[in-house]
């Protein structure tokens, strides 16, 4: 599995054919048979490349809620993206040898061309394979597999529960695999901030600690997701007890003799290796060939040209914008202090129900079940703004204990293309005082509707185009979806009803205009951790605790905070061309379903696709 892959794992409308004018009727029919003949092949040769591609990923078939290769893990190491690279090579040029692109129609162009963009966007990436981070404590391998097993292996019969033992016993080979490629990074002066070793060393002895790992009256929580398959299975009548204790057996077997070594081992490499890294952390551009690996974050996480400066002053305008709308809204509240101070009031008052919830279990339930209500809530308002709608339903739910982190951000995992499994949008409650009430709403809207389960699941649960581009994941445009479905709430009737509830959806939306400067400033400008936490804290009211954890998420992720603002105001620029150019034949259900109905596109495929949609809007005008 390429570390693309699993970062993008860990988160249709059909153009018609334009005919000439001047063409006779005969020759009309004609030229559209071809196209359609040619389109249908076109199609018809995806849908068996991408069967091809899914079926060399164990993890994506069950992320897909399909049972093939039900006991494997992905092969993790650099051979298999080197073989995966090859395959994609061979597919672009058969599709450029067997194709004939001028007899495609329009929508099937866009798969051609996205197809042949996302393996030269690969081939670009593999000259800095070495320059990413294998373990940090974003998205590494070490807390996303027990999550693969614990919420999206799921158990329903002898065969599913033996898979899961197998999966087991494979975690510890793909841990190894991993392992022995961040050695390879280290040796060329490539390792994580000292943050990170600490932080991954904590998860990694979390997961293998409780039984049967010690002898804790406390089981871990594999062992429990074992325990709890089996015992759910014998209680169903599929196994009789002997069968029971044989399972069991063999999971116990698989957590002692595979998975726990494999933790062990990356806790005593990072123990040993932690005395190199650097006691101050260090941005991107430190690294060897760091400011060229930077540069094609960028480029890849946004889809974009931009420049590191580009996004710095992007970053500073857009604050300085947003600055403004806040003041207005502090003297809306009636507040006499400064921006700042208003900051610090909603930041400290911690013991305040107005600001925060207790930081107890009745506190954070309450969170899940106002989060809850917050979607609920907007159900009603989207069929006036979508003409495409989710099928799968999406639940709130706190993190696994073993990946919690006080004021870690809130995130998303996506349903079943048939929704039969709901999109869970997961949050960190481990520390109350790090989720104040005011960005309840907004957090709400991004990750759950009108946000990135509206997006995701919608593109899953696509019919009409090929499968692979209902799969595709461009951050630019997830994010950027995210954060425009922010904005687009607040059209909404009853949300951001009170002050502060708006101020945090002002809050939630400076907060991603202040990663642009911190991110490239850190990357690009040679910025410490101190100086990226004293910018963001001097223009937003986000607890400290968050801020910090925040800014450590940047480091470790160069140029991936960058693409909500990058996309957001994108898609801003595409809806207000449309409403000039369509005037009173703009229809907001239909912009967003051309948004959506395509599956996630480059940003500037997608501005190709709204520019044909506004051409043949005004044409049948």
């Amino acid at each position: 599995m390429s570390q693309k892959l699993l970062a993008a794992l860990l988160m249709l409308t059909l153009v018609g054919c334009g005919n000439k004018a001047q063409q006779s009727m005969p020759e009309v029919v004609a030229d559209t048979v071809e196209i359609v003949s040619e389109t249908d092949r076109l199609n018809e040769w995806f849908e068996t490349k991408y069967e091809e591609e899914v079926m060399m990923s164990p993890i994506s078939l069950t992320f897909l809620g399909r049972k093939e290769r039900y006991n494997e893990i992905d092969d993790m190491s650099e051979a298999a993206e080197d073989r995966q690279l090859e395959w994609k090579r061979n597919t672009v040029e058969e599709l450029k040898s067997s194709f004939d692109y001028d007899a495609l129609s329009d929508d099937a162009k866009l798969s051609y061309d996205l197809w042949v963009y996302q393996y030269e966007d690969d081939l670009a990436d593999m000259e800095f394979r070495r320059n990413g981070y294998i373990f940090n404590q974003m998205q590494g391998i070490h807390t996303f597999l027990p999550t693969l097993m614990l919420s999206f292996h799921k158990v329903e019969s002898l065969s599913d529960l033996e898979a899961f033992n197998s999966r087991l016993s494979a975690m510890g080979r793909a841990m190894n695999q991993l392992l022995a490629r961040a050695k390879l990074h280290a040796e060329g002066g490539v390792r994580p901030p000292r943050f990170a070793y600490e932080i991954v060393m904590k998860q990694a002895a979390d997961i293998i600690s409780g039984a049967p790992f010690d002898d804790s009256e406390q089981a871990s929580s594999l062992w429990t997701g074992a325990t709890g398959h089996v015992a759910s299975l014998q209680a169903a009548g599929e196994i009789d007890e002997a069968k029971a204790e044989a399972l069991l057996a063999a999971a116990k077997t698989a957590l002692l003799e595979e998975v726990k070594p494999a933790y062990e081992a990356l806790i005593s490499f990072m123990e040993a290796d932690i005395k190199n890294t650097t006691e101050i952390a260090q941005g991107a551009s430190y690294l060897a060939n760091g400011e060229a690996y930077y540069a094609r974050q960028l480029a890849s996480i946004t889809t974009t040209a931009i420049t590191p400066s580009e996004v710095h002053e992007l970053g500073l305008s857009e604050v300085a914008r947003l600055r403004a709308e806040m003041e207005t809204l502090k003297e809306k509240a009636g507040f006499e202090g400064t921006l700042q101070e208003y900051f610090a009031y909603i930041r400290d008052n911690k013991d305040s129900e107005e600001h925060y919830y207790p930081n107890t279990d009745e506190g954070r339930q309450g969170y899940i079940d106002d989060a809850t209500a917050a979607i609920e809530n907007i159900k009603s308002e989207l069929p006036n703004y979508f003409g495409i709608l989710p099928k799968a339903d999406v639940v709130v739910k706190r993190v696994e204990p073993f990946r919690e982190q006080d004021g870690a951000p809130q995130h998303y995992y996506p349903s079943t293309p048939d929704g039969s499994r709901p999109g869970i949008y997961y949050a960190h409650l481990s520390d109350m005082a790090t989720m104040p009430k005011n960005e309840l709403e907004v957090i709400a809207y991004h990750e759950g509707l009108p946000g990135h389960h509206m997006q995701i699941a919608i593109a899953l649960e696509l019919t009409g185009i090929p499968t692979f581009r209902t799969r595709a994941g461009f951050t630019a445009y997830s994010e950027g979806w995210g954060l425009y479905s922010e904005k687009l709430a607040k059209e909404m009737p009853s949300t951001f009803v009170t002050i502060n509830s708006d101020f945090g959806r002002l809050g939630s939306e400076i907060w991603r205009a202040i990663r642009l400067v911190v991110d490239s400033g850190m990357h690009s400008k040679q910025w410490t951790e101190q100086q990226a936490i004293d910018y963001f804290s001097a223009n937003s009211p986000a607890p400290l605790e968050t801020i910090r954890t925040e800014v450590q998420r940047y480091l470790v992720w160069p140029g991936q905070a960058t693409a909500y603002k990058i996309g957001m105001i994108k898609m801003q620029e595409l809806r207000k061309i449309s409403e000039d150019a369509l005037g009173e034949k703009f229809d907001i259900r239909d912009f967003h379903d051309q948004i959506l109905g395509g599956g996630a596109l480059p940003l500037s495929m997608l501005e190709a696709k709204i520019n044909r949609w506004i051409e043949s809007v005004k044409a049948q005008a």
